[in-house]
């Protein structure tokens, strides 16, 4: 079993930043893949980021050169670096590991951290 817990949302004018981090605990495991998902009033959830365990990422257009995607493996925590926001960025961010290397295709969600953009 893996918990993820997020922190770092909150209110924030546009314009400025703010950085979400999440932490993975629980039995052992081996993360390949984090993500970042947004859900906003009345919108389906949507992915954001993707950080691989190699390094490797991946953006959502809306969010490309304004967002930034970081892993430390060592304490299995993901980051998201948010700059530059803009009020179509207010949703709840949930932090997500598709799966992890001992059980593949179960996937694992956060509780969510909600942040607002206001203008």
């Amino acid at each position: 079993q893996v918990q993820l817990v997020e922190s770092g949302g909150g209110l924030v004018q546009a314009g400025g930043s703010l950085r979400l981090s999440c932490s993975a605990s629980g039995s052992r495991f081996r993360i390949n893949v984090m993500n970042w998902y947004r859900q906003a009033p009345g919108k389906q959830r949507e992915l954001v980021a993707t950080a691989t365990i190699d390094g490797s990422t991946s953006y959502a257009d809306s969010v490309k050169g304004r967002f930034t995607i970081s892993r430390d493996n060592a304490h299995d925590t993901v980051y998201l670096q948010m700059n530059s926001l803009k009020p179509e960025d207010t949703a709840v961010y949930y932090c997500n590991i598709p799966g992890i290397v001992e059980k593949p295709g179960y996937p694992y969600w956060g509780q969510g951290t909600q942040v607002t953009v206001s203008s």
